[in-house]
């Protein structure tokens, strides 16, 4: 197993570049990037529809959520590989399609961790905002979406941990990210397939286990710091608890 790794590692780090096209965990890790970067603004759209009193905004967007989250993804690529040619009018590579099919898949998912970290913050904090005269959206912006953003990265590094896995199924379309690195060595040398996938699969379980520790990391530093902040109004709560009726000594 060392020897393939001596080998091949240039292969399984960054593909045939620079001799051609880029390839393997830089790929991998590019693609996700590129899919949550372009789903991360496109999530907050569906949560704020999700959660929007008009129903022509809430639908479609209850919609999609149940239709992505109820197919595999390998239907997602399917419906891009062949959609969007259809579409455009022109052929689309496979890194191309992969991302699409990542950004719908990861848009759906987002959208619903979003939704959930603004109905999981109180009530109280948009009707406060609303009294004020702020406007429904300004609310949104400048009050609500900064705490549900923070209250959700862990979340949201947690999905980044899933659309790496999921980038593996590029390898049907010929996107050559790890698996597609690991199957060109593996028709290389034919006679060692355990050895090879057992590099892959601890390659995948290195990159994820990282990410999800430091997603543990930032999900005890948001539970400390919600802690440290609701510390300051107990104590003002005993202090005003604490103090005399008018009329006592």
């Amino acid at each position: 197993m060392f020897d393939i790794l001596r080998d091949n590692w240039t292969l399984l780090l960054i593909g045939q570049y620079p001799h051609g096209p880029i390839g393997g965990i830089v790929l991998t890790i590019l693609l996700s990037l590129s899919a949550l970067a372009i789903a991360f603004p496109l999530g907050i759209l569906v949560a704020l529809a999700r959660i929007s009193p008009l129903r022509v905004l809430r639908a479609p967007a209850t919609a999609l959520v149940y239709v992505v989250r109820g197919v595999p993804l390998l239907m997602v690529i399917f419906w891009v590989y062949f959609l969007v040619p259809v579409l455009t009018g022109y052929p689309v590579t496979g890194f191309v399609t992969m991302l699409c099919a990542l950004v719908v898949y990861d848009s759906a998912y987002l959208g619903e961790i979003i939704r959930a970290g603004i109905e999981g913050l109180p009530r109280g904090q948009t009707e406060a905002s609303r009294a004020l005269g702020l406007s429904y959206l300004k609310t949104m912006r400048a009050v609500i979406l900064p705490q549900a953003l923070y209250n959700v990265v862990p979340s949201m590094v947690t999905q980044f941990v899933s659309t790496i896995k999921e980038t593996s199924l590029g390898y049907i379309i010929n996107v050559q990210e790890i698996s597609f690195a690991a199957d060109q060595i593996n028709n290389r040398l034919l006679t060692k397939p355990f050895p090879v996938y057992l590099i892959l699969a601890l390659s995948y379980f290195a990159l994820c286990y990282a990410l999800t520790q430091f997603a543990h990391y930032l999900e005890r530093r948001v539970t400390r710091k919600r802690a440290g902040k609701a510390l300051p109004n107990a104590k003002a709560n005993v202090v005003v608890l604490a103090d005399p009726l008018p009329g006592e000594n």
